[in-house]
């Protein structure tokens, strides 16, 4: 799968260059972000803007790999992603499990704030 990858000094953003994803990309993706879990900036931001098209599979593989992120105490934010994708996600009641920002910017605000909140409740 064709990708941009763009490290950031707190988090990398990784841009699939393709308009559909499937289950079968999924695990090329899956191969992509887990690593980063082990790396000194674990954070990611999937800028999902040129993916236009996703199965169900892909879909229930989103929710799945962010649970991964946040059991690692990472985070992982969807940002840009298309209306008619938001719509399928909602119809499969995927939508409210996944952490979803319309910008860039919005998802680096989020991942920020999961940060912070992550240190204070290390100090109880």
């Amino acid at each position: 799968m064709n990708v941009k990858i763009d490290t950031k000094e707190k988090f990398t953003v990784i841009t699939p260059q393709v308009i559909e994803l499937t289950a079968i990309m999924t695990v090329e993706l899956s191969n992509l972000l887990l690593p980063y879990l082990q790396k000194d900036i674990p954070h990611i931001i999937l800028k999902m803007s040129a993916i236009i098209e996703l199965d169900e599979l892909a879909a229930n593989w989103l929710v799945t790999i962010q649970q991964q992120f946040y059991e690692n105490n990472c985070s992982l934010v969807i940002c840009e992603l298309q209306p008619t994708l938001a719509k399928k996600l909602d119809q499969l009641e995927l939508l409210e499990l996944l952490n979803i920002t319309p910008t860039e910017s919005e998802a680096w605000d989020i991942i920020q704030m999961e940060e912070i909140e992550r240190e204070l409740l290390g100090e109880e």
